[in-house]
């Protein structure tokens, strides 16, 4: 799921780093008042913030405040932020670089703890900070090499599948389905997140005349699949169940949800 620019909306105490954050009651959580009323914010490729890679920390901490602000003018009460948009953090996370949609540098440290303080300053404005994470894409091109030198996906290869122009983690290794977790999970043990977002947990959209090379992984762990496609469904089955209930241990009362596969069957 992805948002035109400025951020498109979906009318449906905070964490420090390093710690795990105390939970803050969720009176509300089973049926917010009026509803649940939330503004996404985009930071792949910078779509809506920060509004270009490279500014100051003071100046991403601004632009973020403002999306803030304008969820409170607009009368929302909850926003959804891209934190994990290509397999690299919004925090200092042990297990992923930087984001490269922070400094233009995928690993550069941007001086400031964005994701923290949108924790923070949200629940300051009354709004419920949801962490959006994309599970399975590296990159949005397929040369290992642009990616940081620490990045898992250089150091393990073998985890990746370039495909449509993008590289991805493969959902067939459980390796893979472990690590995605762990990584997306140092969040939540970190922040007082209201909820896990997930896009992207599925595999990649089809692509005319293309394969997903998946032979290995399904050689090595779908024996009891005959068709590689429901072994596929079973993969992503498991990425979902697993995550819930590890979810459910580290931060109980933590939403949890996913955006479906979008089929746009009118497209003439």
């Amino acid at each position: 799921m992805t948002t035109a620019t400025g951020a498109a909306f979906a009318v449906a105490g905070a964490g420090a780093p390093g710690a795990a954050a105390e939970r803050r009651p969720h009176p509300e959580r089973a049926a917010p008042k009026g509803g649940f009323r939330g503004m996404w914010v985009a930071t792949v490729a910078n779509r809506d913030w920060p509004s270009r890679a490279g500014l100051s920390a003071a100046e991403q901490r601004a632009e973020l405040l403002a999306h803030l602000d304008r969820a409170v003018a607009r009368r929302l009460n909850a926003v959804v932020l891209q934190v994990r948009p290509t397999a690299d953090a919004l925090w200092p996370s042990p297990y992923e670089p930087w984001a490269q949609c922070l400094t233009g540098t995928q690993g550069r440290d941007p001086g400031w703890d964005p994701l923290g303080t949108a924790v923070e300053e949200a629940h300051a404005r009354g709004l419920e900070l949801h962490a959006w994470f994309n599970p399975y894409r590296v990159a949005n091109h397929t040369d290992p090499g642009r990616l940081a030198a620490s990045h898992p996906a250089r150091l393990h290869p073998d985890w990746t599948v370039p495909y449509g122009g993008k590289l991805y983690y493969d959902p067939g290794l459980p390796e893979v389905r472990r690590f995605v977790q762990d990584a997306m999970l140092d969040a939540v043990r970190r922040y007082d997140l209201d909820a896990v977002h997930w896009d992207d947990y599925f595999y990649p959209y089809p692509v005319a005349g293309q394969a997903f090379a998946d032979d290995a992984s399904y050689a090595a762990h779908g024996a009891d699949f005959p068709d590689r496609a429901d072994w596929r469904r079973h993969n992503t089955d498991l990425l979902v169940s697993e995550m819930s209930a590890r979810l459910a241990e580290v931060r109980p009362g933590t939403a949890f949800g996913v955006s479906p596969f979008g089929v746009w069957r009118n497209k003439a």
